[in-house]
């Protein structure tokens, strides 16, 4: 019988050896704030004060609002672990519950400090309402917002407001000294802060319940010294307060209007 012949084989081409994957390095989230600015708030437990640190993340510049006295180093030790370098001191207003930082910072970074002009003389920058700041890629909006006291200030930034005491989280600043005046403390909540965005985030000067931030939506709604009132209703509300005087009153009101300086 005749034989089939055998079908050649194939040969089998050679398998490429894999090259092993390197491991990928996580990699740490950046939230969207810091994509557009960088935000700390800080807390004096004393007098139950607000301090906001405020940098642009490209150019690492950075600005202190109502800095206090006693928390200076750990301010600045902040400033230096996030890469920072403080160029702007916002005051809000002349303190009457603490002494500010400003003038030592100043002295020991560089920076300038920025105040009403109807405030403490001694500041490098006097600002009224419609002024605007430049904080590297960042536009800070200077707000006159008097009521709580005659040189009172807010700062804006994107959809943020730093409002110092004029503002509180379901609160207000007291109108019964340094010149403060309950009825322009009202045209500065509905006619100044009211009316910006609902969504804009409010952040106080203090805060006494444990609260750290509200919208202007919110405080439009639930603030019960303001919400739905009238000037008269409002006023009338301010003047029957019948707080004490802040316990460094004399001591603190003088010392800020040197900014910071205290004379013994």
């Amino acid at each position: 019988m005749p034989v089939t012949p055998v079908t050649p084989v194939t040969p089998v081409t050679p398998v490429t050896p894999v090259t092993p994957v390197t491991p990928v390095t996580p990699v740490t989230p950046v939230t969207r704030e810091e994509l557009t600015m960088i935000l700390r708030q800080l807390f004096d437990t004393e007098s139950s004060t607000y301090t906001y640190l405020i940098g642009d993340p490209a150019t690492r510049r950075a600005a202190l609002i109502d800095p206090v006295k006693e928390h200076l180093e750990r301010d600045l030790r902040l400033i230096g672990e996030l890469g920072l370098t403080l160029t702007l001191v916002l005051e809000t207003h002349v303190h009457a519950d603490h002494v500010t930082a400003a003038g030592e910072l100043r002295e020991r970074t560089g920076a300038r400090t920025v105040g009403s002009a109807k405030g403490a003389p001694c500041i490098s920058d006097p600002v009224a309402d419609g002024d605007t700041l430049e904080l590297g890629a960042l536009r800070i909006e200077v707000l006159g917002t008097p009521g709580h006291t005659d040189d009172g200030l807010s700062y804006r930034i994107g959809d943020n407001v730093f409002t110092g005491d004029t503002l509180l989280i379901r609160g207000c600043g007291r109108a019964d000294f340094q010149n403060g005046d309950a009825s322009a403390l009202y045209d500065s909540l509905v006619g100044t802060l009211f009316v910006l965005p609902d969504h804009t985030v409010v952040w106080p000067g203090h805060d006494y319940k444990g609260m750290t931030s509200s919208t202007i939506g919110e405080e439009k709604r639930h603030n019960p010294r303001v919400a739905g009132r009238t000037r008269a209703e409002f006023v009338a509300i301010m003047n029957g307060l019948g707080l004490p005087p802040p316990r460094k009153l004399d001591v603190a009101v003088p010392a800020n209007r040197a900014c910071g300086r205290v004379e013994l």
